[in-house]
């Protein structure tokens, strides 16, 4: 029997079939062959594959549907990738993660990588056979900036594996958001849509790679193809191989529901990825396109990704329905089966899934009267500490917000800054500050938080985003990299902004600078991410808003501010780390959680927002407020529990693992330390705070304040909000 019912998958593309087929099928087979694959031993005697089981799995079946356009010779190569990966997957399985020998794994792992250079060493199992062959027949034809995205790729998905098999080791189950973070790098998806760009014959141009639009697709992709194979995966991955690393496991351990129930919700998350990546193509990639002035050869090779992304989401789905090696009863859709010529496709589509999932994104009230909600339990097992210069810092905060202009431009009054206590928030999570860093500090926050308010009000009650833009652009440069002069500026977020910088970045490197203004940069973008969700009236994915969230809260900023203490000690490199990356967005999802928890009734009742953690947990589970709240508090709890885990476990281990000197493991040491710091600060501040209390909700409910400072220059002209009637 199966483990449960496979769900009503949301299909929005039809799956098709690549002509060269059988070419390939006689190809891979040979290949697999020549590379020793079906020779290869497990321990216990046997062989990881046969000539049998390979035809079964059938991967060239599953390129032909993933590809289904590109010529013979680029499908038996993707072809080939394919089935080095899966049989790299099934070796590391029956080498090491039956025996746990985590020592042997890692060596392994780490010689497997040198065949992706230019000198690989000699071959000694299949493994490194298939990658040298791949590489050097695939690497000439493609650019620099693609490898490099490449060998990130590649590397992710053989070294991650590492952390599933630690957690087999402990018995431990990873928390969703911890799961979703790292089963992009160890399933693979991302090293797919590298293959995509291979297979269409049109790379992402390298100014474009990175920028939000294009990352979401290739993640919103990844998830999908993940989600969906952990729901076709599930029987034989946990039921007959005994892993922890599937999404309906995590799923059935987080919500304690039952195999069908966290089936479901996984198909309900794998939709809205796939709704996530609609509307990031229709909206987002165009304005990208046009904001960038992209030529329209480099236009047609986004558009080309795109679609070569779609296929693969409908191929992908019919090859596991088909596959012997997944549990697939019932699923087959039998597309295929009759007709196959132009317009006969559309008949197999099943929209009904995505349907409802739009409709519920879509339909939410706005200013619904929601009350004050109680506190539910939250684990905070870090101390608080306070500066003892917060009484001159509370005194001098008020100065300099009155310096910028924020206490005359309809945001704030110095009643309702005086109320933030910016000055309490900073001498917590900078308890050990200097009076001029704690001053620093305190105004930092000051102007973070000033831009999160003024923003919404500006630019959200017209919708003119046009005029949102025009200001998020103009921001940069009043973060100038020689630290050199800046334009005048003409409101108070420019000339915060100006301030802050030069007294910020004086003393720091180059480098240093560049790192922390991209931080600043990805802030101020993140709030028009939220206008841009509100014009859409539309509630945002829940991957989507976890990942933006950090940004919105300036959680990115504020650690990149801290780090740069340390950035003549801990090379940047050791910041990338997947140990260091996981520290720190524990750290920052149990902050900006607190945040949504606290401010729930101001954002919901008060201020018709879109953006917040238990609103969105409302919609997609389809729960009400008070279990809502309490689910985001355990996953609060849970990442609290990683973010320990790591601290006792991860971080020793990788300054093992890198043989990192004794100042490098003292500056990171006092990194974790720090972070406990800022997210029991952070806490603590919202706990005194009379923001989000209700009286002071009332008494702000009319701001009877026109703004003073409307932004100046094209597209800004129609801004000027009145008071409220």
């Amino acid at each position: 029997m199966q483990a449960f019912t496979l769900p009503d998958f949301y299909l929005p593309y039809p799956a098709r079939i690549n002509p060269n087929l059988e070419r390939t099928r006689a190809h891979s087979d040979e290949w697999a062959r020549r590379m020793g694959m079906l020779d290869s031993p497990t321990p216990d005697g046997g062989l990881v594959w046969d000539a049998d089981r390979m035809s079964k799995m059938d991967y060239a079946l599953m390129c032909a549907y993933t590809h289904p356009d590109c010529d013979g010779p680029a499908l038996d190569l993707v072809t080939d990738w394919y089935v080095w990966v899966f049989f790299f997957d099934d070796h590391f399985l029956e080498q090491f993660k039956y025996s746990r020998d985590l020592a042997g794994a890692k060596a392994y792992l780490d010689r497997l990588e040198l065949f992706m250079t230019d000198e690989p060493p000699e071959v000694t199992n299949p493994a490194e056979a298939g990658l040298k062959d791949l590489w050097e027949r695939t690497v000439p034809s493609m650019s620099e900036g693609w490898r490099r995205r490449f060998v990130t790729s590649t590397h992710n998905l053989m070294v991650e594996s590492m952390w599933e098999l630690d957690n087999i080791d402990r018995g431990r189950i990873a928390n969703p958001i911890e799961y979703m973070q790292m089963r992009r790098k160890v399933g693979g998806a991302p090293w797919s849509a590298n293959l995509v760009e291979y297979a269409v014959g049109a790379e992402v141009p390298d100014g474009l790679a990175a920028t939000r639009p294009v990352q979401v697709l290739t993640d919103t992709f990844a998830d999908a193809v993940h989600l969906r194979n952990d729901l076709f995966s599930y029987q034989r991955e946990v039921q007959e191989e005994g892993e922890n690393s599937n999404a309906v496991l995590v799923f059935e351990r987080f919500l304690d529901v039952p195999t069908q129930e966290a089936a479901d919700l996984v198909n309900e998350l794998l939709t809205s990825r796939l709704q996530q990546f609609e509307n990031t193509a229709l909206t987002e990639i165009p304005a990208l396109l046009a904001d960038r002035a992209v030529p329209p050869h480099e236009q047609a090779g986004v558009g080309a990704y795109v679609k070569g992304l779609q296929d693969w989401q409908a191929g992908g789905h019919e090859w596991h329905a088909r596959s012997s090696r997944y549990m697939n009863e019932g699923a087959a859709s039998g597309g295929l089966a009759g007709p196959t010529g132009l317009g006969t496709s559309a008949g197999r589509l099943s929209f009904s899934p995505g349907v409802k999932a739009k409709a519920r994104q879509h339909a939410h009230a706005l200013f619904r009267p929601v009350g004050s909600q109680s506190e539910p339990e939250i684990a905070m097992p870090f101390p608080v500490r306070t500066s003892p210069h917060i009484d001159a810092a509370r005194e001098y905060s008020v100065g300099w917000a009155r310096e910028m202009g924020m206490l005359d431009a309809g945001v704030w009054d110095e009643r309702r800054y005086t109320g933030l206590d910016l000055a309490h928030c900073a001498s917590m999570i900078h308890a050990d500050a200097s009076p001029e860093q704690l001053n620093l500090s305190t105004d930092w926050l000051t102007w973070g938080t000033f831009g999160d308010d003024y923003y919404p009000i500006a630019f959200g009650a017209t919708r003119n985003l046009a005029a949102a833009k025009h200001l998020t652009d103009r921001l940069p440069r009043f973060m100038p990299l020689d630290a050199g002069e800046t334009p005048p500026p003409t409101n108070p977020i420019e000339g915060g902004l100006a301030d802050l910088w030069q007294r910020t970045a004086g003393p720091m490197t180059e480098s240093s600078r560049a790192t922390f203004r991209k931080a600043v940069r990805d802030m101020t973008e993140s709030w028009l991410w939220e206008l841009w969700n509100q014009a859409q009236h539309r509630i945002p994915d829940p991957i989507d808003y976890v990942e933006m969230r950090r940004r919105t809260f300036g959680s990115d900023m504020t650690m990149s501010l801290a780090r740069l203490a340390h950035a003549d000690v801990v090379p940047p490199e050791i910041y990338r780390n997947g140990v260091l990356h996981e520290l720190d967005t524990a750290a920052q999802d149990y902050a900006c959680f607190t945040n949504d928890l606290f401010s729930y009734q101001k954002e919901i009742e008060f201020e018709g927002e879109l953006h917040n953690m238990v609103l969105v947990v409302e919609n997609f589970l389809g729960v009400d407020v008070a279990g809502a709240r309490d689910l985001v508090a355990r996953l609060m709890n849970a990442r609290m529990a990683q973010f320990e885990h790591i601290v006792a476990n991860d971080l020793p281990a990788l300054f093992e693992d890198l043989s990192l000197g004794e100042e490098t493991r003292t500056a990171l040491t006092r990194h974790a330390e720090d972070l406990k710091e800022w997210m029991s600060g952070i806490l603590e501040w919202h706990r005194k705070c009379v923001r989000y209390t209700e009286p002071e909700l009332e008494r702000n409910r009319v701001p009877g304040l026109e703004f003073s400072f409307p932004p100046t220059g094209l597209g800004t002209a129609s801004l000027h909000l009145a008071p409220a009637p």
